[in-house]
């Protein structure tokens, strides 16, 4: 059966999983009957663990991608697609008092290199979990360990899941990212429609 084949620069189970996800909501995009494979491979984001600004997560998850391609050159690998997820905050000053959001970038891009970003919204982080973040430089899967009492959330609802009640998780978090990015991609109709 003949197979689309969407590589990601991670081999972690929540942001493959998310991809998954959001390539299930386009899957009408493709052909019928088409096989989408997704490929997790390990890149760097040339970024700090946890960034703290928009433009660096963004830059992140860009990077991802174009680690991928050099991957997919010097391996000869025929993927399609690229998407490059990175989860990073967004420091901010309003009302005379500084806010930090967590947000998840994810950049999709494909084999001819047309690439796209998507953001999955932004939640506030506790003033005690930002300033340890922020303030004492503890990366954000150390920092949400030590503030819900668990071990390896990253790998499971992550601080979305912390922060919610279990109710966006940050599985949710990347794959509305990723259909965000992938959107100009495989919705190009609304992308190349007559402006009103």
């Amino acid at each position: 059966m003949p197979s689309v084949v969407i590589a990601v620069g991670s081999v972690r189970k929540p942001k493959l999983g998310a991809v998954s996800d959001a390539l299930e909501a386009y899957k009408s995009a493709f052909s019928a009957g088409l096989e989408i494979e997704i490929v997790g491979v390990e890149t760097p984001s040339g970024v700090n663990h946890t960034p703290l600004s928009r433009s660096e997560t963004m830059l992140g998850a860009r990077q991802r991608v174009q680690a991928l391609r050099s991957v997919a050159r010097e391996r000869g690998e025929p993927w399609q697609y690229f998407v490059g997820l990175e989860g990073g905050l967004d420091v901010l000053q309003a009302d005379g008092s500084r806010h930090v959001f967590l947000e998840n970038w994810a950049y999709a891009a494909d084999a001819h290199g047309a690439g796209f970003y998507g953001q999955s919204g932004a939640i506030l982080l506790p003033e005690d979990l930002a300033q340890e973040v922020v303030d004492r430089g503890v990366e954000l899967s150390v920092a949400i360990d030590a503030y819900a009492g668990g071990r390896g959330i990253r790998d499971a609802e992550g601080a979305w899941g912390i922060l919610t009640g279990g109710r966006i998780t940050r599985r949710d978090a990347f794959r509305i990212s990723t259909i965000n990015a992938f959107a100009p991609l495989l919705n190009k109709q609304a992308y190349t429609a007559t402006k009103v």
